[in-house]
């Protein structure tokens, strides 16, 4: 018993341990995850794959093999306990139990068996009689089933292993050892997959992935491992229709369904169906069910807009799941188009606005106190749920292989009272985006921003902005100030670009290089005044190379209004983050068609009877242990010298509870019947 019960405990913990930890899933993701140190460790231990690992099946085959030895050797006891009534038992032992209770009752011997038969039956007892030369015993037993719960709690057992073993993995790997099969590594499309690393139709047990566009059909599922994976053929073909989402108000999906045609390959039948999340549909004794869904392949237009120098905004087009080359001067980058999501909702209230989990800037303590504390009730009512529209997500591939992740809004976004444009980017996918926040020009487009940020770039348009910033700002009475202002503001918008000599690399524009100009150039105690100072002439001179960049395109100059400085105040922030965007241009979502994509997850499991029929089993089993008392009953009858009976009954329960007490009582006053003499009952109570 102390045996079994260590395996139970173990197999708990690791089946714990294979919920928490996602099962065969690549390396690279738990590389991510756990880092380098860990992820090595819990693969030596097999975490990644606990139900097919060596361990967790050794520990469940003897787990088997002890419960069933057990059930083996106790069986025959129990059966052969449940056929006997135990009447051999001696008068002198009757004397030992706790319950007992004697007494005489006016009846002759037949009389006094005649009377227990009746009150035995009206409470369920089971009994039989022996008739000895001394007297009769008669002996009773009721709540049996409790043997029976034994029996079938401990088959459960049995029956739950063997069917998690017979829908696990361990037949996979047999089929593949034995068969020569091998894990696919590579990539491309499943039909150029070579047959070794494709299983059968007759694979008696499976779990896996089907991935259908709309439209489209498909009848190849993929067996993930964390080396690889391994294409399972299916028996028919799942033609997706339409693919349906329905939303609740925080975004989350409420509802998403299938609309799919089964194909049956032998037959040539064709069969329609609606596959729901929690209502799968059966196929030749695959289970079909809605697993989740994804894009299929949507067609994506971006705009690159580059960020150094007046280029012409790049037209791009790809399908979601295609790569192509983007030139960054010598250096090339990849770009993986890897995702189009149509409905964003984000919560825009003041306290969770969108890219608010990002700003670092912004930490209140005590809002988010109060958030957690207080009554369970009331929630968090200062929500305000709205979709911000489209967003695309894709990845830069540099010469060194390393992977940037970008999360793009199509849409500008309202925050603070501002329409903003959001330009996420992470270096891995354990990290929370980081948002490159632009403000929206008068015409509502980030066509303003970028003019600004290109005219930065270009000495001409910077020297021609200095020149008209001095000319304004000269005082009327002091015209030698002219120079001097004008190279200031050269200097404060060449040290903006990143192109001025005492710029270090760590610093490659912005306010950055701004302040560590400052900090290299003036002392101390004078840096506060300086620093109020520069960045009055570097906003002013950005106000002035924004018209001069209007000017050169033929628009008209803006006006000098609250919506003016708001857009430069944010633009000076948001240019300033630009320098350290890891990307030579932002690539914003012009335009798309959408095609929608179903993830099935296809199943054989013949073991499911098994796991089912053993819960039952485990549960009937549990009730029957818990609370089902087995209890027995001898009544020793003898005659007495004038023609009445002595009766001697004592009561045998494994546990002395109240009820049992209680139960003996009642059984004692209708046995010896109210009203006559007894001589003993409870132990030595007279």
């Amino acid at each position: 018993m102390r045996f079994a019960i260590s395996l139970l405990c173990v197999i708990c913990i690791a089946s714990v341990i294979g919920t928490v930890v996602r099962q065969n899933e690549p390396y690279n993701n738990y590389v991510n995850q756990f880092g380098p140190f860990w992820a090595e460790v819990f693969a030596k231990f097999d975490l990644y794959t606990v139900y097919s690992a060596t361990w967790f099946l050794v520990i469940l085959a003897f787990l088997v093999i002890s419960t069933t030895l057990c059930i083996i050797r106790n069986t025959p006891k129990i059966l052969a306990d449940l056929r006997s009534f135990k009447e051999h038992v001696r008068e002198q032992s009757l004397r030992a139990f706790h319950h007992r209770a004697e007494g005489t009752l006016p009846l002759d011997r037949a009389g006094t068996l005649a009377h227990l038969t009746g009150v035995l039956a009206a409470r369920g007892w089971q009994a039989k009689a022996q008739v000895r030369d001394t007297g009769t015993m008669v002996a009773a037993r009721k709540g049996s089933a409790n043997k029976l719960g034994y029996l079938a709690a401990h088959s459960a057992i049995v029956l739950i292993c063997l069917g998690g073993l017979l829908d696990g993995n361990l037949i996979v790997q047999a089929q593949m050892w034995w068969q020569g099969k091998t894990v696919f590594e590579g990539g491309g499309m499943i039909r150029d997959v070579p047959d070794q690393h494709r299983l059968s139709e007759n694979n008696p047990t499976f779990r896996g992935n089907l991935f259908v566009s709309e439209g489209s059909r498909a009848g190849i599922a993929v067996l993930s491992t964390p080396d690889g994976s391994v294409l399972q053929d299916l028996p028919f073909d799942v033609e997706l229709k339409k693919f349906k989402v329905e939303y609740y108000d925080t975004g989350m999906p409420k509802l998403f369904a299938s609309d799919v045609i089964i194909h049956d390959r032998d037959t040539g039948a064709s069969t329609p169906a609606t596959i729901k999340v929690n209502e799968p549909t059966h196929h030749r004794g695959i289970a079909i069910y809605q697993s989740s869904f994804d894009d299929g392949g949507s067609l994506v237009k971006l705009k690159g807009l580059p960020l150094n120098g007046n280029t012409e905004p790049l037209a791009l087009e790809l399908r979601v799941g295609e790569s192509t080359q983007l030139s960054k001067g010598s250096e090339t980058l990849g770009l993986e188009l890897t995702g189009l999501k149509v409905i964003n909702v984000e919560n825009m209230s003041a306290t969770g606005s969108a890219g608010d989990a990002t700003d670092v800037r912004k930490v209140d303590l005590t809002a988010s106190l109060n958030k957690h504390l207080g009554s369970g009730a009331k929630g968090d009512r200062n929500k305000s749920l709205r979709n911000v529209g489209p967003a695309v997500t894709y990845k830069l591939v540099d010469s060194a292989g390393q992977r940037r992740e970008f999360h793009n809004y199509m849409v500008p976004v309202e925050l603070d009272g501002q329409r903003l444009y959001l330009f996420g980017v992470r270096d891995n996918v354990n990290e929370a985006f980081r948002y490159l926040r632009i403000p929206v020009d008068e015409q509502g487009d980030i066509a303003g921003w970028v003019r600004l940020r290109q005219a930065l770039m270009d000495p001409t348009l910077r020297d021609k902005a200095a020149q008209r910033f001095a000319a304004i700002a000269t005082p009327p009475n002091n015209p030698q100030m002219g120079e001097q202002l004008r190279q200031s503001s050269r200097r404060a918008l060449a040290l903006f670009a990143g192109q001025d000599a005492s710029v270090k690399k760590d610093a490659p524009g912005g306010l950055a290089a701004l302040s560590q100009y400052i900090e290299a150039t003036v002392p101390e105690a004078e840096r506060s005044k300086f620093s109020e100072v520069l960045l009055r002439i570097l906003n002013s001179s950005l106000f002035e190379l924004n018209q001069a960049a209007r000017e050169r395109d033929g628009l008209k100059p803006l006006e000098a209004n609250d919506d003016t400085s708001r857009f430069m105040t944010q633009a000076v922030m948001s240019i300033s983050d630009s320098f350290f965007y890891p990307a030579p241009m932002i690539l914003q979502l012009d335009n798309f068609e959408q095609v929608q994509a179903s993830v099935f997850q296809v199943a054989r499991a013949p073991g499911k009877t098994l796991v089912y029929l053993g819960a039952i089993l485990l549960i009937v089993g549990v009730i029957m242990m818990l609370y089902v008392r087995e209890r027995r009953l001898w009544i020793w009858l003898t005659d007495t010298p004038d023609k009445a009976t002595h009766v001697l009954t004592a009561l045998s329960t494994p546990r002395r509870t109240l009820d049992a007490d209680a139960e003996f009582e009642a059984l004692r006053q209708e046995i010896l019947a109210p009203g006559l003499k007894t001589q003993a009952a409870h132990g030595d109570a007279v």
